[in-house]
């Protein structure tokens, strides 16, 4: 295949993350930082301190530039001091997802090579240290608590800490004693799996200044203001989650409130309606669900079915549902922002219609993450944004606009490789030095990028036609009763299994003759929308909801 390079020439500086945190710790010492939803919270001075605390405990145990501090526990504010005062000290900090199986976490901390590690207590019980034999400590994210520790010489600096503190700052820990280091940019920052697998993990390597790019670009694209909200929902252990629902906001003065547990849509309505957040970051899933129970309902009434294709009256009912969402999302919501996932077409379409303050964007963990955004009043459905800056992007394809090709993007925003694995490493890059993502797409004229599905995903016929299983649920998804939805290759034959909504159709009196009829009419409607060499030739029910990711994406390899 042919190259074609769409490159845009990006000339925007940027400043260390540090640099910008250090500031608004200054600014803003009295102010709230970190907050858990009706829970323990730390004011910006409060943080410095604690992280400060942990500096002097690091220097007496002996920890050095780039050693490898591990964080596994729960979304909490005392997780972020943690992170915080492990990467500002100069560590590497390994975050690990508190829902990996402990013999996963055991592998990760063990490949890691990580010196310390900051957990809960009931993950903590569930660990083997005898599979970990180069970890020394553990320490409680709960209370900072020494829970183990095979360093006699983290035993006595835990001792003598609090006396050298005082020793250091006899007049308390004051703004002026704030300084985190900026001369780092190439050093590595953290190490983030992308997997709890405990055969070749890759643990992706990424930079201080590809945090800092992200941070500069969340700054300048999604302003916000001391004294803002914002509400954590994602895991803080994924690159989405942790940067721009944690760093970038924090970064700009805003108080960053951890939910801590599942955002099911009545959790975070109303901790939207107590917070008012001036900015939602979430997956399409959970809007896809606030849709499906809050509005789907209203626009099924017979009289609305009408009453939505008449011009001038749809267009008061729209306004009139968009102002109850905003309402709902606590009426200080100035964009929405989806990623880690298609969003569900129909439900783009009607958000749209609403006038929502919507986009979806692009990224991955290697990318730290971001790769793609566009403002939500600019836009284009189907799309997730146009490149940002400080990368390139270029499609592997002779026609990038019409002919689908891999996505390759290089810039400071990607990653150094994956850790302790060159062959991974080696397999993710071109010969001239571009990440290639795995992800299939095009560029239009105006260089919004538009995905097509995963290299990986992607099923070639039997006449060799290339199939795109994602373009096929997006429709089957858009069918009355179906949740969710997965298209497999079997003997050739492509089936579609599906995740039913049960208990609407309980409610509605479907028995199973009913049901069977239903998944007929499904079949016959959904193949009548696709080409002939990619329709569906079974539909298979699902007991339960798809196995996900932390980022709400289907493990899809569980289910060929």
């Amino acid at each position: 295949m042919t190259l074609i390079l769409l490159l845009y020439v990006n000339v925007n500086k940027m400043e260390h993350y540090f640099s910008r945190l250090e500031r608004i710790v200054r600014t803003n010492w009295d102010n709230r930082a970190l907050s858990n939803f009706k829970g323990e919270s730390f004011t910006f001075g409060e943080l410095a301190e604690q992280i400060e605390k942990f500096h002097v405990l690091f220097e007496l145990s002996g920890v050095k530039k780039g050693d490898k501090i591990a964080v596994c526990a729960k979304n909490s504010a005392r997780w972020a001091v943690c992170f915080l005062s492990a990467n500002t000290y100069g560590a590497v900090v390994v975050p690990i997802l508190a829902d990996f199986h402990p013999d996963s976490v055991n592998s990760l901390v063990d490949h890691s090579g990580s010196r310390i590690l900051f957990t809960d207590n009931d993950i903590w019980r569930k660990l083997d240290v005898t599979a970990m034999p180069l970890l020394q400590t553990v320490i409680s994210t709960v209370d900072y608590s020494l829970l183990y520790s095979v360093d006699d010489r983290m035993k006595e600096a835990y001792e003598k800490a609090p006396e050298v503190f005082r020793r250091r700052y006899p007049e308390g820990f004051r703004p002026s004693d704030v300084c985190y280091p900026s001369d780092n940019d190439k050093e590595i920052a953290l190490i983030n799996y992308t997997s709890g697998t405990t055969s070749a993990p890759k643990g992706v390597m990424i930079r201080y200044e590809s945090l800092s790019s992200n941070v500069e670009f969340g700054i300048e694209y999604m302003p916000c203001s001391p004294g803002e909200n914002i509400v954590s929902m994602l895991p803080m252990a994924h690159m989405y989650g942790m940067v721009f629902e944690f760093l970038y906001p924090l970064c700009g003065g805003v108080t960053v409130n951890f939910l801590g547990k599942t955002p099911t849509p009545s959790l975070l309505l109303g901790a939207m309606a107590a917070l008012k957040p001036y900015l939602i970051i979430t997956v399409p899933l959970v809007m896809e669900k606030i849709f499906k129970s809050a509005v789907r309902p209203v626009l099924e009434k017979p009289a609305m079915k009408v009453l939505v294709h008449i011009p001038g009256i749809n267009r008061i009912i729209f306004r009139k549902i968009h102002d109850k969402l905003m309402s709902a999302f606590g009426g200080q919501v100035r964009c929405i922002i989806m990623g880690g996932a298609a969003l569900n077409p129909e439900v783009e379409v009607w958000f749209r219609k609403f006038g929502l303050p919507f986009t979806v964007g692009y990224g991955m963990t290697e990318g730290a993450p971001l790769f793609g955004y566009a403002p939500w009043d600019g836009f284009v459905l189907r799309s997730c944004g146009r490149k940002v800056d400080r990368i390139d992007i270029r499609i592997d394809s002779a026609d990038p606009e019409n002919i689908v090709g891999e996505i390759q993007v290089k810039g400071t925003n990607v990653m150094e490789g994956y850790y302790r694995n060159p062959e991974a490493t080696a397999a993710a890059f071109t010969g001239d030095g571009w990440l290639k993502t795995g992800d299939l797409g095009v560029i239009d004229r105006n260089g919004n990028i538009f995905i097509r599905g995963r290299s990986k995903n992607m099923i070639l016929s039997s006449n060799g036609q290339n199939i795109y299983p994602e373009e096929i649920e997006a429709i089957l998804n858009n069918q009355p009763y179906v949740i969710e939805s997965v298209v497999v290759d079997r003997a050739s034959k492509l089936v579609g299994l599906v995740y039913m909504d049960r208990e609407s159709m309980d409610k509605e009196g479907l028995d199973e003759t009913a049901r069977e009829t239903l998944l007929k009419e499904i079949l016959a409607s959904v193949n009548k929308d696709l080409p002939s060499y990619s329709r569906l030739s079974a539909l298979e029910v699902q007991d339960r909801p798809f196995e996900k990711t932390p980022k709400m994406s289907i493990r899809r390899f569980l289910y060929k």
